[in-house]
């Protein structure tokens, strides 16, 4: 399923939905140990992943509504977890 929103962005079609990629990461991400997960920070980023990133901050920078809907539906998760690990005070 992807996020419908009244387009703000005429190229934010050609950026992947930020909640496409990240929501099919999500149970993977969750179902990771803590020493998978640190392991998984300390690498170097590969150029997919960096490019891939920067496109997703540059349209939810853009996208008030698309930011909300993405923080509320991933980041919760994400964060939980890097508590439950150490990685954030």
């Amino acid at each position: 399923h992807s996020c419908r929103l009244k387009p703000q962005a005429k190229h934010s079609r050609n950026i992947p939905s930020p909640t496409s990629s990240p929501t099919k990461s999500l149970p993977k991400y969750q179902t990771s140990s803590c020493d998978q997960l640190k392991a998984q920070k300390q690498a170097p980023p590969n150029a997919q992943h960096e490019e891939m990133e920067t496109k997703v901050i540059d349209l939810l920078k853009q996208n008030p509504p698309m930011r909300q809907h993405f923080l509320n539906r991933i980041a919760g998760p994400i964060v939980n977890k890097m508590f439950e690990c150490g990685m954030i005070p």
